[in-house]
């Protein structure tokens, strides 16, 4: 037997992040083995759980995901306890059937859910809130309740009495209105780990008070379910693996958005992923190809511009023909400066543009691409015409191959626009859904450069990684290998 959960909540903001973190670390500190999951496209609260479990966070997303895929998932980095923060409420959702809602992914993983309820000014109300959310869908399991805020000790009495006596749901905690619990918010949510210089300290003391203030053995008691089987499911590995080759990729304050699973899927497909510091380090190391995903470059452009060297050697690098792949903060770093805060600060210059900061979302939710002939990077060659579909799992009603949407689904959240591009610029996709560079194209194409808004998932059908390593393969030559001794 094992532990599984869903930390869910009545609605938006009401502090499940804090408690997941809380009780990722408190657990961990017990000496149980903690899984993070979380729910939807994140890459802040995952930062977070990874550092208070001790373990790569993993995103499962009932939009970009096939089911068969987030029980994969689930079921194959599974440990002692795994614990899964949701998104918004519980019952929230892009379908009006709520079949990506927070409570569909309890449904398919048999996740007993941890409601955490903000009891800020509640009292016998509280009774009705949770009797509606068991009546609304009887399939889900509310296994216990987690109060927030509360106002002091006769407060958590009361509602206490006023759940105990109208419901059949245990409080498993009751957790009192505490600032110093709090975490620092941003308008892409929480403020990343890796940018905290105090993020452990704040780790460990929301555990602590978890520990203190949550019930941890009768949440367990609660939440002990047989492990899930790994569903079957024929693997299809769009290319070949090639050689190995060397990738650096941008790991600091500046940029940190990475999915654990593309890391994995990049290593798979041949890649040693090398580290360096796009704020500190003046030289790249020796590689073959450039990774620089999200993150925050903007809240580090004083020091991004400061370091001149490495900037100008990422130029040259993309300029002589290093493949390279950028998103969304790595697009921002790349072109030629960014306006930010009444400040313009200058950047890499590899891309002919410039970035403009806005007090409002430019781009955010789901996006539909598709890809155009631009595209630099290798596919894998279409079945023959007249062979059988290749069926992926029969189980979940997945489609064939060939029945496949011919879009690619993925992510964008950007405060940031990028203007005075040349007419001429080339891009890899087209944007059916979302906005992208200019709400019709993303993924600029400038020698063998790919950057974009749009932040990919090596998932379902897309599979970026295994491409993206095929392609620093085929262009792997002398000049494109990046030497230490060269450039310096």
């Amino acid at each position: 037997m094992s532990n599984r959960m869903l930390i869910s909540a009545a609605h938006k903001s009401s502090g499940k992040t804090m408690v997941s973190i809380g009780l990722c670390a408190a657990l961990n500190a017990r000496g149980h083995a903690v899984q993070p999951f979380k729910k939807g496209p994140d890459y802040i609260d995952p930062m977070w759980l990874s550092q208070a479990a001790g373990r790569p966070c993993r995103n499962l997303d009932m939009y970009l995901m096939e089911k068969d895929d987030v029980v994969a998932t689930f079921a194959r980095h599974a440990a002692a306890v795994n614990l899964v923060e949701g998104n918004k409420g519980l019952y929230d959702g892009l379908s009006l059937d709520g079949s990506n809602s927070n409570a569909a992914l309890a449904m398919l993983l048999d996740l007993p859910v941890m409601l955490v309820i903000d009891a800020r000014g509640m009292t016998r109300g509280i009774a009705p809130l949770i009797l509606g959310y068991q009546a609304f869908d009887r399939h889900i399991n509310i296994a216990g309740v987690i109060l927030n805020n509360l106002g002091g000790s006769r407060h958590e009495s009361k509602l206490r009495q006023v759940i105990e006596h109208y419901t059949d749901v245990p409080v498993v905690g009751a957790i009192q209105h505490d600032e110093r619990l709090s975490i620092i918010e941003r308008h892409l949510g929480l403020m990343p780990s890796n940018e905290s210089i105090a993020a452990h300290a704040k780790i460990r003391q929301i555990g602590e008070a978890i520990a203190e203030q949550v019930d941890l053995d009768k949440l367990l008691a609660l939440t002990q379910k047989a492990p899930l089987a790994v569903p079957h499911r024929a693997e299809v590995s769009a290319l070949p693996v090639g050689d190995k080759v060397r990738i650096g990729i941008a790991r600091d304050r500046a940029f940190g958005f990475y999915y654990a699973d593309d890391l994995d899927a990049l290593q798979a497909a041949g890649a040693e992923l090398v580290p360096f510091d796009a704020l500190h380090d003046a030289h790249l190391p020796e590689i073959d190809g450039l990774y620089i995903g999200g993150g925050f470059p903007e809240a580090c452009a004083a020091e991004l511009e400061a370091n001149a060297t490495l900037r100008n050697e990422i130029k040259q690098a993309i300029e002589h023909g290093m493949p390279a792949y950028a998103e969304c903060g790595g697009l921002m770093y790349l072109s030629r400066s960014i306006a930010y805060d009444g400040r313009t600060f200058e950047m890499v210059g590899a891309i002919p543009g410039d970035v403009k900061m806005h007090a409002k979302p430019v781009g955010r939710g789901y996006v539909h691409l598709r890809e155009d002939a631009e595209h630099p990077w290798p596919r894998p060659a279409p079945p023959p015409e007249n062979s059988p579909p290749v069926q992926l799992s029969p189980a979940s009603g997945r489609k064939s191959e060939r029945e496949k949407p011919s879009f690619i689904r993925a992510h964008e959240f950007h405060y940031s626009s990028l203007e005075n591009l040349p007419p001429d610029s080339r891009f890899a996709y087209h944007v059916e859904r979302g906005y992208g560079v200019d709400g019709e194209r993303d993924g600029l194409v400038i020698h063998n450069l790919l950057a974009s808004y749009t932040h990919l998932r090596t998932i379902g059908s897309c599979y970026w990684a295994t491409r993206f390593i095929a392609f620093v393969g085929r262009c792997k030559t002398p000049s494109t290998t990046l030497s230490k001794e060269k450039t310096r």
